[in-house]
């Protein structure tokens, strides 16, 4: 098995236990009575210029424990105080050592919209993510058929939910525009492996139609990263354990923003 299969093995063994404690249609019902989203999250890639996403993430399967210290509404506050446009949440306990409760802290605190970030493979956790109060989810295509992609679209678009919708080769960037993607997000980490490869982003550009936002995940650490990631005509890039180990994000996002 890959780490993704293992991702996704346990997500599903999650998912089958809450749903023992509270079924599908309790938590459907639930989020459908919550205000729909603004697709707020969409709204703050499709500004001028580069859109930042930071990560709260305290751990990771590639580089292990990142940040044995994690106040994470404190960081959350930070990296809006920084002038950070969304914030992704690891919410994976496993492998990331993520928690609910930190999404739904930090969407509390904060006004900037949040990104649930983990590993959909049931639209159980689409309702999840509503009634935490996140602003957008991520759907990765290697977990999913392209009937479970659109699927899990239709439910985001009645939630008002955002959809990063996450793509590692040429093949998935085609298969999420199919599925009518709105925001596709080109991982340089290889989800397979952990390899990382920058040059990633820039080789898939090219596939994606100007009306479909883009944003650049993983393996981004320096300014000259930052303005490949700009040149290459990204509306967001995806930051987070450069921002983590940084010891201080408004000087290091400061920097990394120019």
């Amino acid at each position: 098995m890959t780490i993704l299969d293992e991702l996704a093995a346990y997500a599903k063994l999650r998912v089958q236990t809450k749903k023992q404690t509270r079924p599908l249609r309790d938590l459907q019902e639930a989020a459908e009575q919550e205000p729909q989203g603004d697709f707020a999250f969409a709204k703050a890639l499709a500004k001028d210029g580069l859109s930042f996403i930071c990560e709260c993430k305290k751990a990771s399967p590639s580089k292990g424990l990142i940040a044995p210290d994690f106040p994470y509404v404190k960081i959350a506050k930070e990296y809006e105080a920084a002038g950070a446009d969304c914030i992704s949440v690891l919410t994976e306990p496993k492998w990331f050592l993520g928690q609910d409760k930190y999404l739904a802290e930090i969407t509390k605190t904060v006004k900037i919209p949040c990104l649930r970030k983990d590993f959909t493979i049931d639209e159980y956790m689409l309702y999840e993510a509503k009634l935490l109060g996140a602003g957008a989810v991520l759907l990765i295509c290697a977990l999913s058929t392209d009937k479970q992609l659109q699927y899990y679209l239709q439910v985001c678009d009645k939630l008002g939910l955002s959809a990063l919708v996450e793509a590692h080769d040429e093949e998935e960037v085609k298969r999420a525009i199919a599925v009518g993607a709105k925001i596709i997000g080109v991982n340089n980490r290889n989800l397979k492996d952990f390899s990382v490869d920058t040059k990633n982003s820039a080789k898939l550009r090219a596939l994606i139609p100007s009306s479909v936002l883009y944003v650049s995940e993983s393996g981004i650490k320096t300014k000259a990263d930052v303005e490949a990631v700009k040149n290459m005509g990204a509306d967001g890039v995806l930051i987070g354990e450069a921002l983590m180990r940084s010891g201080n994000i408004a000087q290091t996002l400061a920097e990394l923003r120019g």
